[in-house]
């Protein structure tokens, strides 16, 4: 979360907090390699690197060495964070079963994890923190080949300079290259990073913008249950390469690249940020290929352990919000997300699962025809909101039966009402027949198909939300229809 109050206005905070995320990213990748390298020993030795950690294979000779770099980069890296990230790390001997060895290395880096940190010195003088990452990191590293690290600057990642150098971008022939997604959206002159607010304005519908993040469900106990060091590296590398690879085509593509703004790909997660209906259609293309992905590569692995995947979209409340605090909101609805089920997907105030966002989807289209084909009023949207709110609010069972909960005829009758009033040519004959059956289509499934009993469908709830936004319907006169 970084906020510097003392930043002079001229600083874009937004490209500063991309500068921080990319940097996060690569220090991952930069560090052991360039451990290796310092200390003289084979690449080989690397066992796996980004999403926040790596491991690398050491003579015992080589430790004192290797705590003297890594406590330089640990002091930098807490400057450079104002104290907020620190660089922790733990060894031990190379014997015994694997999960003997990991146990040893979880317990000692949660001790360390634990213990006192430090504040950073404030007299010792540091490069401009916002303009490395904001014009470095934030921008230049855009269009960067290669990446590098120098000892005189332990912490900090550089771009075509330094001791020791690596080549940027996935690539099977070479695989000392750094996988880094890095799609940047540009304003419309090409000069800059798209913001916010540009985002915004390239929306289909209402000028809206977002994060979208997902994180893939119980990645920690696939990891732990990992038999030897090879199916744990084979696990790490294979889903770091696939969101980064991923990430990177799916944004380079034409309904996105214009729409969206890479945050960052981790080992098990990723962040994007763009256009609200850019990142829906992101939602549903990730959700799929990653699907596809666990199918194929974890077919042999018993159990659902990073087999599903779950995300959250959070919007922004205006087009100039700070990309900081939404990044926050969607981690937050994420996390919520997966109390509720694994495999699934917040959006605009539900938690749905996939075949629901599906329904959602669909049922989105029949609202949008009804206004588009058969000539219904936008503000329809909002009256049919208005019955799921009426709902919420009644918290008793006897209140929920007295209102319809038992008798769903009425919620045929006032959602006909509702679809009649906003179609003034509703006895026309010319095209009557379709309209009458999209209507009874659409009161389905809303409200469901039981003869019984009435339960507005959450997807329903998307769908409408989903509608207004496409059809730009504004929320600030009914503040508490999305929630978000």
């Amino acid at each position: 979360n970084d906020v510097h109050n003392d930043v002079p206005k001229s600083v874009d905070h937004d490209q500063v907090f991309l500068g921080r995320s990319h940097w996060v990213s690569l220090l991952c990748e930069v560090l052991p390699r360039a451990l290796l390298a310092e200390l003289g020993l084979a690449k080989i030795l690397l066992g796996s690197s980004g999403g926040g950690q790596f491991m690398v294979l050491l003579p015992e000779e080589s430790r004192p060495d290797a705590d003297s770099l890594l406590t330089a980069a640990a002091n930098e890296i807490q400057h450079l964070s104002n104290g907020v990230l620190r660089l922790i790390w733990s060894s031990t001997e190379n014997l015994g079963d694997w999960s003997d060895i990991r146990k040893r290395l979880s317990e000692a880096l949660d001790r360390t994890q634990h213990a006192p940190g430090f504040s950073p010195d404030t007299e010792v003088p540091m490069p401009d923190a916002d303009s490395y990452f904001g014009q470095v990191l934030g921008w230049n590293l855009r269009e960067a080949t290669t990446v590098g690290w120098s000892p005189t600057s332990p912490g900090m990642v550089l771009l075509g300079s330094g001791k020791h150098n690596w080549q940027l971008g996935r690539d099977e022939s070479n695989p000392d290259n750094l996988p880094f997604a890095r799609q940047t959206a540009l304003d419309d002159d090409g000069t800059k990073p798209a913001s916010g607010a540009v985002l915004a304005a390239r929306s289909s519908g209402m000028p809206t913008w977002g994060v979208l993040r997902g994180d893939v469900d119980n990645f920690d106990i696939r990891i732990r249950r990992a038999h030897s060091i090879d199916e744990h590296l084979q696990f790490s590398v294979m889903f770091k390469q696939f969101f980064a690879g991923e990430l990177e085509v799916q944004c380079s593509l034409p309904e996105y690249f214009r729409k969206v703004t890479v945050i960052f790909s981790g080992g098990d997660d990723f962040a994007v940020m763009g256009s609200w209906d850019a990142l829906l259609g992101l939602a549903g293309e990730m959700e799929r290929v990653f699907h596809r992905f666990a199918a194929q590569n974890l077919k042999d692995f018993a159990g659902l352990e990073a087999k599903t995947i779950t995300l959250a979209l959070a919007l922004a409340p205006s087009p100039d919000a700070s990309l900081g605090a939404v990044f926050e909101e969607a981690g937050r609805r994420m996390e919520a997300a997966k109390s509720v089920a694994n495999d699934s997907f917040w959006l605009l105030g539900r938690t749905l699962e996939w075949k629901q966002f599906s329904e959602a989807s669909s049922l989105r289209d029949l609202l949008l025809r009804m206004i588009t084909e058969f000539g219904c009023s936008p503000q329809y949207l909002q009256d049919l909101c208005g019955i799921y709110r009426e709902t919420q609010s009644r918290v008793s069972r006897r209140q929920a039966r007295r209102a319809g909960g038992e008798r769903p005829w009425r919620y045929h009758r006032r959602l006909g009402r509702i679809l009649a009033a906003a179609r003034p040519d509703a006895s026309a004959t010319r095209g009557r027949g379709d309209y009458q059956k999209a209507r009874t289509a659409l009161i389905a499934d809303l409200i469901g198909r039981s003869a019984v009993t009435v339960k507005l469908r959450p997807a329903g709830r998307v769908a409408l939300e989903w509608a207004r936004l496409s059809a730009r319907l504004s929320a600030k006169d009914d503040a508490r229809a999305i929630g978000y």
